[in-house]
């Protein structure tokens, strides 16, 4: 288990790189890719040239006995999720960090972006099971406990199974969410002791096709460099 000032020195370092990083232009394309869910009514104006005659509110037009339109503003409100893998081989890394520590990096950058624009967030920490659950919320304190949980979270399983974060999405979000699924997808093919099923692609593409037709499932492959190829030692 890591000292708790080694994981809050780790969060405040992500936290100021993520701040960084999210710039207004990343903002921009949030906001431009991640579109609300419809347009809720805002005011009735009196009509000016160049208006679209189709939002005539011919109601209060009968009334005032001149033209008025509806104007409307997209609601932007939505709620997003981290389906973040926390198994075993995330704690892998060459570089200059471990996987798990990309992951957090990764999180928090998505979790900024989303709280400038007011949306609200939530996690899910998975190994061969959905192990730690944080329904989205608002808040820099909310922020900042995703990306602590993320470090230091203590996974009680070691393998990966992605078909089990994604079912617990559909059951538990009932409505439309845009989910970050981030793993290496290192999934096991035969089955284990604590999984009699093997995981196989062809399952985990099906239901990544299913929970597609409710939820926007975007995924964010982790991999390091020794796991390409390995080194040149003899």
């Amino acid at each position: 288990m890591p000292e708790p000032a080694d994981i809050l020195r780790r969060v405040r370092q992500v936290e100021f790189r993520s701040r960084r990083l999210v710039s207004n232009a990343m903002v921009g394309s949030w906001h431009s890719v991640f579109k609300g869910r419809g347009l809720d009514f805002e005011e009735v104006r009196e009509y000016a040239a160049g208006d679209d005659v189709r939002t005539i509110d011919w109601n209060v037009t009968a009334k005032a006995g001149k033209p008025f339109i509806k104007k409307f503003r997209e609601e932007r409100e939505r709620a997003f999720v981290l389906l973040v893998d926390v198994s075993a081989s995330g704690s892998f890394g060459t570089t200059t960090r471990s996987k798990r520590d990309t992951a957090a990096e990764l999180a928090c950058i998505l979790a900024f972006a989303a709280a400038k624009n007011n949306d609200k967030i939530g996690l899910a920490l998975f190994s061969e099971d959905v192990e730690h659950y944080v329904a989205p919320a608002k808040g820099r304190r909310h922020l900042l406990r995703i990306v602590r949980d993320i470090l230091s979270f203590e996974p009680k399983h070691k393998g990966t199974d992605v078909t089990k974060a994604l079912a617990f999405l559909r059951r538990v979000h009932r409505r439309p969410t845009v989910a970050f699924l981030v793993s290496d997808f290192l999934v096991r093919e035969t089955p284990q002791p604590s999984q009699p099923d093997p995981v196989s692609w062809a399952n985990l593409f099906r239901l990544l096709a299913v929970a597609n037709q409710r939820h926007e499932i975007l995924c964010f492959p982790l991999s390091d460099p020794r796991e390409q190829s390995l080194p040149d030692v003899g």
